[in-house]
């Protein structure tokens, strides 16, 4: 298949997205009274947050001036106007001046103008799920605007009227309210029984016993994976055990048996579910009086328990630390020696946006597969600057969109992967791979991709 980010004629674009397909599914959408619901749930966000301070700041120094509108990936390839990230911010942004603010209640009354109305709760809707909140644009805003974070607000206001993607409610109450505590339906047992096959795959494999520990009390590290990963990455959760052991931490991790699950859905599109989902990961390592949680190859769950333990863990709230971030320190330390160039095919590295837009991890996954890897050539553009896989704000989990993560929201990143010639694409986040291997069938790359701790596995000396 042919790719090509050369976007159609602007105007020609816009003339033909008049009526969008919807995106997504949502029972109830269609029900009376949407627009005082939603200044209500608006209203009472705005009274039990601090998000009116920030939303005044933006509302005066708003400018749209459309720098954002090229460095979006979703734009580049639609080129329609609906899809600049500060025409989007705008959307919200208007209704809190109009309602939520002296001078603009004051001008709505004598004008008559500016009203909320159902047609533009369609378009909210729809447009808030067209952004994958990389927060690329956030970058290139000369005003500093993170129009990710009014995304996020935008569904907040959304979620609390019952508007959001039946995917991403479902996983939620499976994780909050279900029998086993996260997203994808795993029962303990069959939890227990897959780590002890892997164990058995580990010593087969490397010749050594490797223990995968659970409910180990006084930890250094509680371990939180996206739970899909139990199932689905087998050779990431490998790579795991065995790097724990290679640096000597072997008897320094657990897994805990109540919560096992790093997964968190509420920072795509609701606080109060982000914040339970960060005590209960909490809770956990208190409960195994353990000190350090440790997340997994997962960008969202990453940044959300690095960004938001310190807010919602209560008094002395555990350090974050993450997977490739403490084998990078441990390789630095000289405890994990790897083997040098045993990657003969050439390589590159995906940035999860999660975890290197802020600048936190970009050049510690780069060190190790320098070393691993002879032929390791970049995207272009990466780190910080790097394009989303298309597959993130939590528009991965929702099956319904794939055809335009494949075709609008992944399109870039497929056109990056390409231009560097790679026989392996290196991504540490769970969401990524599965956005990525899914762009790759779809346009026919010959490309394989693999978690850094598969790699990890494969080429460390013990």
């Amino acid at each position: 298949m042919t790719l090509s980010v050369q976007a159609p004629d602007p105007n020609a674009s816009t003339a033909r997205a008049q009526k969008r397909e919807p995106l997504y599914r949502i029972e109830g959408a269609n029900v009376s009274n949407r627009v005082e619901r939603f200044l209500k749930a608006f209203e009472s966000i705005l009274r039990h947050t601090n998000y009116s301070a920030l939303l005044d700041l933006y509302v005066r120094s708003r400018v749209k001036c459309t720098r954002c509108a090229d460095v979006c990936p979703v734009y580049r390839v639609t080129r329609d106007s609906r899809d600049v990230p500060c025409y989007r911010s705008d959307l919200l942004l208007s209704v809190y001046q109009r309602y939520f603010t002296f001078g603009g209640w004051m001008r709505g009354l004598v004008s008559g103008d500016g009203h909320l109305t159902e047609a533009k709760i369609d378009e909210m809707m729809d447009s808030f799920y067209r952004c994958t909140a990389c927060r690329r644009c956030t970058l290139e805003c000369p005003m500093g605007i993170d129009h990710a974070l009014i995304t996020h607000l935008g569904r907040y206001v959304l979620s609390e009227m019952h508007l959001a993607p039946r995917g991403l409610r479902q996983s939620v109450r499976a994780q909050l309210e279900g029998e086993t505590g996260n997203t994808s339906a795993v029962p303990l047992g069959a939890l227990k029984g897959n780590l002890e096959f892997l164990e058995e795959e580990i010593q087969e494999g490397k010749g050594i016993a490797v223990k995968i520990p659970m409910d180990q009390m006084g930890a250094d590290y509680v371990f939180f994976a996206p739970v899909s990963d139990y199932l689905m990455e087998a050779d990431t959760i490998m790579g795991n055990a065995l790097i724990m052991h290679a640096m000597g931490l072997g008897d320094r991790w657990t897994v805990g048996s109540q919560n096992y699950d790093c997964i968190n859905y509420g920072l795509f599109y609701s606080d109060w579910i982000l914040e339970r989902n960060v005590k209960r990961l909490v809770a956990e390592v208190r409960r195994l009086e353990a000190k350090n949680v440790l997340v997994g190859e997962c960008g969202h769950a990453s940044r959300t328990a690095k960004q938001f333990v310190p807010v919602f863990g209560g008094r002395n709230p555990p350090p974050v630390v993450n997977c490739v971030e403490l084998a990078h320190q441990q390789f630095k330390a000289g405890k994990l020696r790897l083997k040098r160039h045993f990657i003969q095919e050439r390589v590159t590295y995906h940035d999860p946006c999660n975890i290197a837009r802020s600048g936190w991890i970009v050049h510690q996954p780069r060190e190790l597969l320098h070393v691993m890897a002879k032929d390791f050539v970049e995207m272009t553009p990466n780190g910080r600057q790097n394009y989303c896989c298309g597959g993130g704000g939590g528009t991965v989990s929702i099956d319904e969109m794939h055809r335009f993560r494949m075709e609008i929201g992944g399109r870039v990143k497929a056109e990056q992967i390409k231009a560097t010639g790679a026989d392996v694409v290196v991504a540490p986040c769970a969401n990524c791979k599965k956005q990525l291997r899914e762009l790759v069938q779809h346009y026919e790359l010959n490309v394989e991709v693999k978690g850094l701790h598969d790699l990890l596995y494969q080429g460390v000396e013990l």
